[in-house]
């Protein structure tokens, strides 16, 4: 929205006012995050403010061979690998619901977003049973497919909402001209959705770098990511070093939010010239 030139003088003042106020509740949101930032940089043993002096020591630390780097190394295994199976399921998914027409579709998309809405204490239980049973405890392969349990919602929501716009008849073209339905997908559909499959895929990675409720019920210290990690350590040694790796997680997050904003305005762009 935008202050036209004929606005009288109230609607001016509103308008302004009403940034401001939008303005101080973003820097109200934001304070408890930022203030992390600079306990990252102190020289001192605790979380302390105000700080005494500044030291690069904790991202030394974290950086250095250790618990956080085996934990580090842990989270970029499991986290790209739950990222893609929730992007293949979740697309397949999505396209399907999205296509066809059949009694129970409601309830089907209900059960593959309940992750996303079901607490989480709960989906742990349920796969900690289950996956007990299957053999998958303590063990990359049971992190990977629970965390891309958890992704797969993100998935089949921005997929299906990608796929709103989308005219089922150039896939009827490309079967009549003989094109199998796997081609069809790739050289068709996926081109024109793949935004909506790459800010899925970034939900999904973000919820699995970020979780650590079902980490817990499933992974053993072996598998142990960076989530459990800054939470043990919150619990037995709270030191500035979580605050250093809370700061790159930040970082990353901005980023994340960023290349989604790309995204979205690719897509957009797609759906304009559609």
């Amino acid at each position: 929205m935008s202050l036209q030139p004929y606005a009288s003088p109230i609607e001016r003042i509103w308008f302004w006012v009403f940034r401001v106020f939008c303005g101080l509740i973003l820097v109200f949101l934001m304070i408890p995050v930022l203030v992390i930032i600079p306990l990252s940089f102190s020289d001192s043993s605790f979380l302390t403010y105000p700080i005494q002096g500044f030291s690069l020591r904790w991202y030394e630390q974290i950086f250095s061979a250790g618990p956080w780097m085996d934990s580090l190394k842990n989270s970029l295994i499991v986290a790209p690998l739950a990222t893609l199976l929730a992007m293949i399921f979740g697309t397949l998914a999505a396209v399907g619901l999205n296509r066809a027409d059949f009694p129970g579709k409601g309830l089907i998309l209900a059960l593959l977003i309940s992750p996303m809405v079901v607490p989480l204490v709960i989906v742990a239980v349920g796969m900690y049973f289950f996956f007990a049973n299957l053999g998958l405890l303590n063990s990359y392969t049971g992190l990977v497919i629970a965390h891309a349990v958890l992704g797969v919602p993100f998935v089949v929501i921005t997929v299906n909402a990608t796929l709103q716009g989308f005219d089922y008849n150039q896939m009827r073209a490309g079967a009549s001209l003989g094109a199998s339905p796997l081609r069809v997908f790739f050289t068709v559909v996926l081109p024109q959705i793949i935004p909506g499959v790459a800010s899925g895929g970034l939900f999904a990675f973000a919820t699995s770098f970020d979780e650590v409720v079902v980490a817990l019920f499933i992974a053993s210290p072996t598998e142990r990511t960076l989530p459990i990690q800054m939470f043990s350590g919150i619990r037995e040694n709270i030191s500035p070093a979580i605050a250093a790796m809370a700061t790159i997680l930040i970082l990353m997050s901005v980023v994340l939010l960023l290349v989604m904003e790309l995204l979205r305005r690719r897509s957009e762009k797609m759906r304009s010239h559609s």
